[in-house]
């Protein structure tokens, strides 16, 4: 009789618990990954570029003073444009060997590097600097300020594309409606066009050089949003 009523007793308490537990049920409707990206071409507002020094002698002290007098010159031109940021960059001093392994000089390199939304400014500072240095190259970009701004305007479009192909998703599989279960919105995208000016490697220095012309191009920002729908 005690076991009689301890088995109904257990019997009772697991049926109690399989009611407590939530009942998973399959999703009713179909669920759809989608993906879509928009695209802007935006005008390049900032510049960029790099000259260099170099220097050859049997004495490393002498090298490293060519070096210095030429950067120390450069840098005092560049503070005369108040719009271009002129920088130290990249400088090294290395020893030159013959065949035979024999030490017969050192050679050195030092690099001024140039920034500024101002290109009139860059050309014409560049063009002064190239009478004693050379042009390593340049290159143009969007400001992060501006391509902050041209994407906080793209989302709204790129949420409209999501929901163009959301609505021919639901018509291509027979549903009459979706509901937007998850989406996620990418942006940072940025791919710059071709360089207007490639980096070179010039001859010597002359004394008088016609200031370059630069045209900054532009670039192409994505943004790009991807998720998930429920087609009923």
């Amino acid at each position: 009789m005690i076991t009689r009523t301890i088995l109904a007793l257990g019997a009772g308490l697991a049926a109690s618990v399989a009611a407590a537990q939530p009942q998973f049920e399959p999703p009713r409707f179909n669920q759809v990954d989608l993906q879509a990206e928009v695209s802007r071409e935006v005008q390049n507002d900032l510049m960029t570029a790099t000259v260099y020094a170099e220097a050859n002698d049997a004495s490393a002290a002498k090298v490293a003073d060519q070096l210095n007098r030429s950067t120390a010159d450069a840098l005092k031109t560049g503070g005369e444009f108040k719009s271009v940021k002129t920088r130290s960059g990249f400088t090294n001093t290395f020893p030159v060997y013959d065949r035979a392994g024999r030490l017969t000089g050192w050679r050195g390199r030092s690099e001024i590097r140039l920034e500024s939304k101002d290109l009139p400014a860059m050309a014409n500072l560049i063009g002064k600097l190239q009478s004693t240095m050379q042009l390593g190259g340049v290159a143009f970009t969007v400001t992060p300020e501006v391509r902050r701004q041209i994407e906080n305007e793209m989302i709204t479009d790129v949420v409209a594309a999501f929901r163009a192909r959301a609505d021919i998703a639901a018509k291509a599989i027979g549903g009459k409606s979706y509901k937007i279960r998850r989406i996620g919105i990418n942006t940072g995208g940025m791919v710059p066009g071709p360089r207007p000016m490639m980096a070179e490697r010039a001859g010597a220095a002359s004394a008088s050089v016609t200031p370059p012309t630069f045209e900054g191009g532009t670039s192409m920002v994505h943004v790009s949003a991807n998720g998930t729908v429920e087609v009923e």
